[in-house]
């Protein structure tokens, strides 16, 4: 296949996912239909079984286009681990970072979505958490375990201090968000105090104690 049909594949792939994102958002899991996605990207339905085997797999390419996206945003934006880098200042990068990039109304519609078709669906549940909070906590544990190696962070579980601060950072925030619909996502001072004030408790937690 020619560098031309790989390209012209790949964005036909890429129409089709930002069509089923805008319909999955819009009409549900179950409401959605191959038609509609179809017609929302200007392709045909035999188009889009022949980039995606049925609905639960394009499904699944939404939210890692959506949720996984903004991960690895996050982990672009946010700078490396050099040694001399102090790990307060990194941790409060990353809070603001993670803060703004996830408390957005359309992953706030995603997660609200998907926790609905958990039930019926729970493959969908797995797939959001492992491209949103997953690969988070991934990020905080490669971090954690720097820092521990380092003797910057006094830990012995760098997995677990990265769930702990993750929840701590995430969960207020979203459950508002999630309950009390997007009026109810934080404004940027907002974030920036409680993305201050969490890492002020992990630190308080972690910090070695004759630093």
């Amino acid at each position: 296949m020619s560098n031309g049909a790989k390209t012209r594949i790949e964005r036909s792939r890429a129409k089709i996912v930002a069509a089923a994102a805008d319909v999955f958002l819009k009409e549900g899991f179950l409401g959605a239909t191959m038609d509609q996605i179809a017609l929302q990207a200007d392709v045909s339905v035999q188009t889009i079984y022949s980039r995606f085997q049925n609905k639960e797999t394009l499904f699944h390419e939404v939210v890692d286009a959506l949720a996984g996206g903004a991960t690895r945003k996050i982990n672009r934006d946010v700078d490396e681990l050099p040694d001399e880098i102090d790990p307060e200042v990194w941790l409060r990068r990353f809070a603001i970072k993670q803060l703004q990039t996830v408390l957005t109304p359309r992953l706030m519609q995603l997660r609200r979505m998907v926790i609905g078709e958990s039930g019926r669906f729970p493959e969908l549940g797995v797939a959001l958490y492992k491209e949103g909070p997953g690969r988070a906590i991934e990020r905080l544990t490669e971090a954690f375990t720097h820092f521990a190696t380092t003797g910057e962070l006094s830990m012995t579980d760098p997995k677990l201090a990265a769930e702990q601060f993750n929840w701590l950072l995430m969960g207020g925030p979203t459950s508002e968000a999630m309950y009390l619909g997007d009026a109810a996502i934080p404004g940027k001072r907002r974030m920036e105090k409680h993305a201050e004030q969490t890492v002020d408790l992990f630190m308080a937690r972690y910090t070695v104690a004759d630093r």
